[in-house]
């Protein structure tokens, strides 16, 4: 069962239990802006990250609210999706 937070310590603790890390889509990252941002599995088999470069949480974070992102996710499991709290579109 799926669950939604914008809790920035209820999402790094879920990505953290799960071995993620906080990452941004490496063509849209430069070095004034985060650019699309994601939670990446890199140990996970069959991870596809190969387009991700890992950032910080707390760039992760400031996107995430710059946005006014959600994160649904499965407590037990890796899945995940970002969207938006207005109900939008994910990212």
């Amino acid at each position: 069962m799926s669950e939604t937070s914008t809790d920035h310590d209820t999402i790094r603790r879920w990505a953290e239990k799960h071995k993620g890390v906080p990452a941004a889509v490496e063509r849209t990252h430069e070095k004034n802006d985060v650019g699309i941002i994601r939670i990446m599995f890199p140990k996970a088999p069959h991870s596809e990250h190969g387009a991700l470069v890992e950032i910080s949480w707390e760039e992760f974070f400031a996107e995430f609210e710059e946005k006014k992102l959600a994160l649904i996710y499965d407590p037990d499991s890796m899945f995940s999706k970002l969207v938006s709290r207005d109900g939008g579109k994910g990212t």
